[in-house]
């Protein structure tokens, strides 16, 4: 199986299989493919099986059905575009190594490696208008392929070593990594701060890559000037305007 990127701030992801090699990805994330690579769409893959594994992974932020990539009668490719700005990078798992991705950075794997959820943890959600902070497990044998918003920093944590992270700017880490959840000090840093009421305290030893965007700020970003567009439109493209602020808000 070979890979390459293409691009740079939009990213695209193809990979070269060999005849009958698999591929595994979450459901909706093909951008183009050759004939011979056939799409088969199944809640077994990526390591689980039955129900309850599908409800396993979808808790982790992936979705109930995965779908499987072979290339029938030779070789084919399969592209995968990035959906913001930002970067795709490959990583191999194995040998006792296993990784923590944010829940929407898993972009696809070779059929040996396992998609499961990590940690789930409350942020406060109906009080503080937090959804939880959920991680996926990558884990198993093989390469996998991660989308991460915006830039990349990759630090090395010493052992003891202790970073507190805003939850969005977490992009993955190596199991070794301990990982909690702290409340920002101060009353008046949580209520007019504007950084919330959380962050996330990873602590070494073990590797984390942060990445700069996050799809809330991106839609923040980018909000008023669709607000603008509303307002000079007529009612279709209020209709439109709202559709797109409902996706918006679901972002945030």
């Amino acid at each position: 199986m070979q890979h390459k990127i293409i691009g740079t701030t939009m990213p695209v992801l193809v990979i070269g299989l060999d005849a009958y090699e698999k591929l595994v990805s979450e459901t909706g994330e093909l951008a183009w493919k050759t004939p011979n690579v056939l799409l088969h769409t199944t809640t077994n893959a990526a390591g689980s099986s039955g129900l309850f594994g599908a409800l396993g992974r979808a808790l982790a932020g992936g979705g109930l059905f995965m779908t499987e990539y072979t290339a029938e009668g030779g070789p084919g490719s399969v592209a995968f575009a990035a959906k913001v700005p930002g970067t795709i990078d490959s990583h191999e798992v194995g040998g006792g190594r296993s990784y923590l991705i944010h829940r929407h950075g898993f972009l696809c794997a070779e059929a040996g490696v396992s998609l499961a959820v990590g940690f789930q943890r409350s942020l406060g959600a109906g009080i503080f208008g937090g959804d939880g902070f959920r991680l996926q497990h990558v884990s198993g044998q093989g390469r996998f392929w991660v989308e991460l918003g915006g830039e990349v920093v990759v630090h090395d944590l010493a052992p003891g070593e202790v970073i507190d992270v805003h939850p969005g700017h977490v992009g993955m880490f190596e199991s070794s990594v301990n990982f909690d959840i702290t409340m920002l000090p101060g009353i008046r840093n949580k209520l007019f701060g504007g950084d919330g009421f959380f962050l996330a305290r990873l602590t070494g030893p073990g590797r984390i890559w942060l990445q700069t965007m996050t799809m809330p700020n991106l839609a923040h970003a980018i909000a008023p000037y669709l607000v603008g567009e509303v307002r000079e439109g007529g009612a279709e493209d209020a209709a439109i305007g709202g559709l797109a602020g409902a996706l918006f808000r679901s972002l945030r």
